[in-house]
């Protein structure tokens, strides 16, 4: 175990998972496929090992200081780009059933070659517009937690995602220092898509220090008929009060 694998034990830790040696030798294995892909087509701009360590596989595991990753909890993770945070969760919390959607194919055969390689079972990927997948019944309404990291704005994100949370689960979206704004902007979605704003938890990454924030939305009932609209509007015209809505 080098100095790397060591910062990422003590850091989760320090927020309550305990990883053991086999978790650890899987995360290192995720990050030599990440780089190994990664050259081949564009999946993050983040390559320097301890960097990915910290900026990727960490900031993904503070998902679970707001959201219960305990037990066999279904988690979507919408437009999930290179896994995150769902693969780190994945490895972290082995019990979890996953659903990954993404638009891209190169990235959902990534996302395939990830979990063959690390083992990781219950892992679903989806190749579909958020949109279009959240009106299945399959996941319409059926996972107990959703996340996004770095996707939208949240009055667009929030048609995305919280159309695959069921009532009483929740919705984390990953957010990086300056919230107010696009927390302002995005309450009247919120409101629309059955939600509410249970918590902001403001967090720091343990050797860089730059700021991230985790928007906790309560899902309080099914998700009104009329959403997601079809796939592209919610980013292009997003849900906003006193907006022209199609």
């Amino acid at each position: 175990m080098d100095n790397t694998q060591i910062w990422l034990k003590d850091w989760a830790s320090a927020i309550g998972i305990a990883l053991s040696d086999n978790q650890l030798e899987q995360f290192e294995a995720y990050y030599r496929l990440l780089i190994e892909w990664n050259e081949k087509m564009n999946l993050t701009g983040i390559t320097e090992r301890s960097a990915v360590y910290e900026k990727h596989f960490y900031d993904s595991l503070t998902v679970s200081t707001v959201a219960d990753l305990s037990g066999s909890v279904s988690l979507a993770d919408i437009g999930s780009g290179a896994g995150f945070p769902s693969i780190p969760l994945k490895i972290a919390f082995p019990r979890i059933r996953v659903t990954i959607v993404d638009s891209l194919a190169k990235r959902i055969r990534f996302l395939e070659e990830v979990i063959s390689s690390l083992g990781l079972a219950e892992v679903t990927c989806l190749h579909g517009r958020a949109e279009d997948v959240a009106r299945l019944p399959e996941h319409r309404d059926r996972h107990d937690v959703a996340t996004a990291r770095a996707v939208a704005r949240l009055a667009g994100l929030n048609e995305l995602c919280l159309p695959f949370v069921k009532p009483g689960g929740i919705f984390v979206a990953m957010k990086g220092s300056d919230i107010a704004e696009e927390l302002e902007e995005g309450r009247f979605s919120i409101e629309k898509l059955n939600a509410a704003v249970h918590q902001t938890k403001r967090l720091e990454l343990p050797n860089e220090r730059s700021e991230r924030h985790l928007i906790v939305m309560a899902k309080k009932g099914p998700t009104p008929k009329a959403y997601p609209r079809k796939a592209g509007i919610p980013l292009k015209t997003p849900l906003l009060r006193n907006a022209i809505r199609l």
